[in-house]
């Protein structure tokens, strides 16, 4: 089963606890870490699986929670993304998009919303 939409989660840490806490709290769906760092996606995935071999030394309790991890973006791949925006004149439409979703996350209405779903900030 997988949930209609994506999950992610910022950190700027490799520790496996707090990487499967996450996992639990999601219900080990799918889940999506932007992490803080220089290293490679595999570099960082391969850290996690260390260190919870380390911790639980069953592979069948550690590839359950691996299964889990669905992508691993890092700093190399958000700026890569970003230029890939800015290159396609779509700065301001992913910064919409940046500002509705964190109203909504932050449960966030202030009745600035016209008919289209955009945001008027004198209102």
């Amino acid at each position: 089963m997988k949930s209609p939409g994506r999950f992610f989660q910022v950190t700027e840490t490799v520790d496996v606890n707090k990487y499967f806490l996450d996992i639990d709290k999601v219900q080990r769906f799918p889940i999506t870490f932007v992490v803080k760092s220089d290293e490679t996606s595999d570099q960082i995935r391969s850290a996690i699986r260390a260190q919870a071999v380390a911790k639980y030394k069953l592979e069948t309790i550690v590839d359950s929670y691996m299964l889990a991890i669905e992508e691993i973006i890092n700093v190399k791949d958000l700026i890569a993304a970003f230029d890939t925006v800015v290159k396609s004149n779509q700065l301001q439409m992913v910064m919409d998009e940046i500002v509705a979703q964190s109203r909504v996350e932050f449960n966030y209405n202030d009745g600035g919303e016209d008919e289209n779903g955009n945001f008027d900030e004198e209102t």
